[in-house]
């Protein structure tokens, strides 16, 4: 016992360290650290040194994904011999016009990344400015320069960085795999390249071109990055107020992704990963997208520089603002109203993948005998007229859909109707789906999550008024519940009294409802308490009292929309069709699913061949 006890006492400290001053190479790899992380990390830097210098064009070239080789070649300004050895000294810098740290105008800093990147690779700049006859070049090993020498060189500036890492070894062992590696530097170009359409940008790596884009302007450089189906499907922001300008593209809620890498954010020519003003994309979005999905944009956000400071994380992928508060309001309220005038529009994406599932002369994809590339039909003899072929012809699985519930013939569509947004009805599919015709195209609508949107923003505009109509039972209703379920709905009855739902206890096992939103009717009292109690034991507490309303008012409009399988008369879908033209958010149920698909004419033909 007593050995045991010895041998876990604490061993005894010897005396403190003495401080002293680290060795200057010691001193620039922990500064190198900071800004160079990875490959990618030097791609940025580097490139951002370019953009500074004024750089029409901007060339990457890539060995082992950087590990081995980054080339970084531009047509800027160049530097003359003086600046070129100036550039590798640390602290030396072209950021700062004086010494307000919060007064900067440019991405990069000449002085700062340059020694860094240095200290822990093989490195070479050369660069020549337009007005001299030939250029300087500059080379060291592991921060160890030597002095620079002339070199014919193209006007511009070239960084070679060879064996990246080479002299700190444990850095490499947390390098991820080559292609991960490749796809964070091909990331890091591609937003620099988003946010500085004027430069053209060309990325290779392993001798393969992964990005070729000539100077342009901002549409033309959105659509080459982000995709013209996402640019077609995206609604144009612009804004200001007080100093700060807001401007680019928010993709219709309907077009959404489960990560958020299409999120681009800039600040004054800066990308940026900012919490803030991610969360501010994310709350312009609350209402429209389920959890699990992602909003796509490209935000520019302008403002002086004495009210924002880019200085507060190493690698400036953070900012912080003067005033955060104003920023938020503006990206919340200029999306929100942005999204409110386009409310009616579904991404056309949908429609084409909807298109995408049709085989020419098939059936539907994923549906027994899905892509033959013909219908299954039983043989004709030539002999066997028409009228016979039609008896014995059988429907193929998932097309055989019956009769519709009302055909075109029932009554015509008001005159002018196809001319609306989503068109005349003209027939109800399966008693849920309303297929109309617009003036280029048809529209098939989902009346229950088409209507269960417009009863919530009907819900939703009463309660912040005030004024959600109640409608009082002539016989309260008697709702059997559980002891937890009972718990909750009582605990917040006074909350609910504002949507029109008034309850109260009723024994110990059950509660009594009056009265009940009117837009939601009667129908299902019981289901409806159930589901709001549900959605009350998931609310987190600290949610503000309007939040957790807007998510009961959710579930209360999903109780009172037309549900599927209801017959609805012409008059019914067409009124449908115009309520969802004017109310906004209306393409897409709250559950953030689209409420309608477009089919274009053009698209109808090519599924025949006629194009």
């Amino acid at each position: 016992m007593a050995a045991r006890a010895e041998s876990s006492a604490p061993t005894a400290r010897g005396p403190a360290p003495r401080i002293r001053r680290l060795p200057p190479g010691l001193v620039n790899r922990i500064a190198a650290g900071e800004v160079v992380e990875r490959p990618a990390s030097a791609v940025k830097e580097l490139v951002e040194n370019a953009i500074d210098a004024g750089a029409t064009r901007v060339r990457v070239t890539l060995e082992e994904a950087g590990r081995r080789a980054i080339t970084v070649e531009d047509d800027g300004s160049g530097m003359t011999r003086a600046e070129l050895e100036l550039a590798v000294e640390r602290h030396a810098t072209s950021k700062l016009l004086d010494e307000q740290l919060v007064d900067i105008r440019t991405l990069g800093f000449r002085g700062e990344a340059l020694p860094s990147i240095a200290s822990v690779s093989r490195f070479t700049l050369t660069s020549r400015t337009a007005s001299e006859a030939h250029g300087w070049r500059l080379a060291g090993d592991g921060g160890r320069l030597g002095a620079a020498e002339p070199a014919a060189a193209p006007a511009g500036t070239r960084v070679d960085v060879l064996d990246l890492f080479f002299n700190t070894p444990a850095r490499l062992k947390f390098l991820k795999s080559e292609r991960r590696e490749l796809e964070l530097a091909r990331e890091i170009v591609e937003r620099l390249a988003l946010a500085h359409p004027k430069t053209g940008f060309r990325l290779e790596a392993g001798g393969r071109r992964l990005l070729d884009l000539a100077p342009a302007d901002r549409e033309a450089r959105l659509t080459a990055l982000l995709g013209r189906p996402v640019v077609e499907n995206s609604i144009e922001i612009a804004a200001e107020r007080d100093g700060l300008r807001l401007f680019g593209l928010a993709a219709l809620p309907t077009l959404s992704r489960n990560h958020g890498r299409d999120q681009h954010l800039v600040v004054n020519g800066r990308p940026v990963q900012d919490r803030l003003l991610k969360g501010a994309l994310r709350a312009a979005y609350a209402d429209l997208l389920p959890a699990n999905r992602q909003p796509i944009a490209a935000l520019f956000l302008e403002l002086p520089t004495a009210l924002v400071d880019v200085n507060v994380h190493p690698t400036k992928a953070e900012v912080r603002f003067r005033d955060s508060g104003e920023v938020r309001g503006l990206i919340v309220g200029a999306l929100k109203r942005a999204l409110a005038e386009h409310g009616h529009r579904s991404s056309t994406t949908t429609g084409a993948a909807a298109l995408a599932r049709f085989t020419p002369g098939g059936n539907l994809g994923g549906g027994p005998g899905a892509g033959s590339g013909a219908w299954s039909r039983p043989e004709v003899p030539p002999a066997a007229g028409l009228a016979e072929a039609a008896q014995r012809y059988q429907a193929p699985p998932g097309l055989d859909i019956g009769p519709p519930s009302m055909r075109h013939g029932d009554a015509p569509p008001p005159e002018g109707a196809a001319e609306f947004p989503l068109g005349a009805a003209c027939a109800q599919v399966h008693e849920t789906y309303i297929v109309t015709q617009t003036r280029d195209g048809i529209v098939i609508v989902d009346q229950h999550a088409a209507h269960e949107r417009l009863v919530y923003e009907r819900l939703k505009k009463a309660l912040a008024a005030g004024a959600v109509a109640r409608q009082t039972l002539l016989i309260p209703e008697v709702v059997t519940v559980d002891g937890r379920t009972r718990e909750l709905l009582l605990e917040r009855a006074a909350d609910l009294v504002p949507l029109g739902l008034v309850l109260e206890a009723f024994g110990s096992e059950a509660v009594l409802v009056r009265e009940t939103p009117a837009p939601i009717g009667t129908d299902s009292v019981a289901s409806l308490l159930h589901d709001i109690a549900g959605d009350l034991a998931s609310l987190d507490q600290a949610l503000p009292l309007e939040e957790a309303l807007l998510k009961v008012v959710a579930r209360a409009a999903c109780h009172g929309s037309v549900r599927a399988g209801r017959r609805l008369t012409p008059a019914e879908m067409n009124a449908l069709l115009r309520d969802m033209e004017k109310t906004p958010h209306s393409g897409q149920c709250i559950h953030g699913r689209p409420t309608s698909i477009a089919l274009g004419k053009a698209d109808i033909e090519r599924l025949f061949g006629r194009r």
